[in-house]
């Protein structure tokens, strides 16, 4: 594989077609078993790197609805309007 199959891919929509193109060559069964062991070592890294994108947006948007005196106001996320009221 290539220097940069072993790299993270730069967004998240990139980490999963990656993900989903070693899942489809893993799925064929044509790979020998060294290629299949290192395709499943990129692809949990890959997980890995899609979980932790992941968690880092879920922060992100738990830090956009923190009130203003601190406090936390739990809103769906289909609806952030409602999270923050009349502050015009």
């Amino acid at each position: 594989m290539a220097d940069t199959d072993n790299q993270a891919p730069e967004d998240f929509a990139a980490t999963l077609e990656r993900l989903e193109a070693l899942v489809t060559r893993l799925e064929s069964g044509e790979l020998s078993l060294e290629a299949s062991l290192a395709a499943f070592e990129q692809g949990v890294r890959l997980s890995r790197d899609a979980q932790r994108r992941l968690d880092e947006a879920e922060l992100k948007v738990r830090a956009l609805v923190e009130q203003p005196d601190g406090s936390l106001e739990e809103a769906a996320f289909d609806n952030p309007a409602n999270t923050f009221g009349d502050q015009e």
